[in-house]
């Protein structure tokens, strides 16, 4: 050994065993140190658990949450513009039903005036047919006759206006000799009663004219004046 090492002194493990046979360690503190060391064992696992439960909790209530959120900011997004859009076409909606009244006053008054045109137009065409051929009257009183219950002639009277009296006595005699025909001044131009003991008939123009019209008028979707 060198004189500048310091000395050595010699070391003693202790015994395994005491002279009477008994172990050197005590074994409460070795079931200490294993329950010291279990407890810290789960303590720590049960702490990084806990940290990893956390994490991994955070990270989906943070997806579920971003995922819910949006969700809801659609909808309301949607919601709300709905309703921008539904403020926004109320003056359009106001000015489309005005127009459309406004189009449907104006084909209804311009069926009106087709309808009336088309009266002025068919009295007009009646009116020029009588007036060139007035004993057309002796053949609706014949046509009318035979729906009639029979009669004898010199029981059925023709009533008529003035005017027509007169043309058909001239360009018809013959014919106007097989009833009897009555002047009539409460009768308009083309207009025609036939009256017999059983029934009375109105075999005018402006009855049929009007029957006409009607069905004109509803075909035009047009209130019959």
């Amino acid at each position: 050994m060198s004189a500048n090492m310091k000395p050595w002194r010699p070391f003693r493990f202790p015994p395994l065993k005491t002279a009477q046979g008994e172990q050197a360690f005590d074994l409460a503190d070795v079931q200490q140190a294993v329950s010291e060391g279990f407890r810290e064992g789960m303590e720590k696992g049960y702490q990084e658990g806990l940290d990893q439960g956390q994490q991994a909790g955070h990270s989906e209530g943070f997806n579920v949450g971003r995922a819910e959120g949006l969700r809801q900011g659609q909808e309301e997004g949607r919601r709300d513009g709905r309703h921008e859009f539904e403020l926004a076409v109320r003056p359009l909606e106001a000015i489309q039903a005005a127009f459309r009244e406004h189009v449907d006053a104006y084909e209804a008054r311009r069926r009106q005036e087709l309808l009336e045109l088309v009266r002025k137009v068919a009295r007009q065409v009646i009116r020029c047919e009588l007036t060139l051929n007035p004993a057309q009257l002796l053949t609706l009183v014949e046509e009318a006759l035979t729906a009639m219950p029979a009669s004898g002639e010199d029981e059925i009277e023709v009533r008529l206006n003035p005017e027509e009296f007169a043309r058909i006595r001239d360009v018809a005699p013959e014919r106007a000799q097989r009833w009897r025909l009555v002047p009539d001044p409460r009768l308009e131009l083309g207009e025609c009663r036939v009256l017999t003991p059983q029934a009375e008939a109105d075999i005018g123009c402006q009855q049929r004219l009007d029957s006409c019209m009607d069905a004109l008028a509803q075909h035009l979707t047009v209130e019959p004046s």
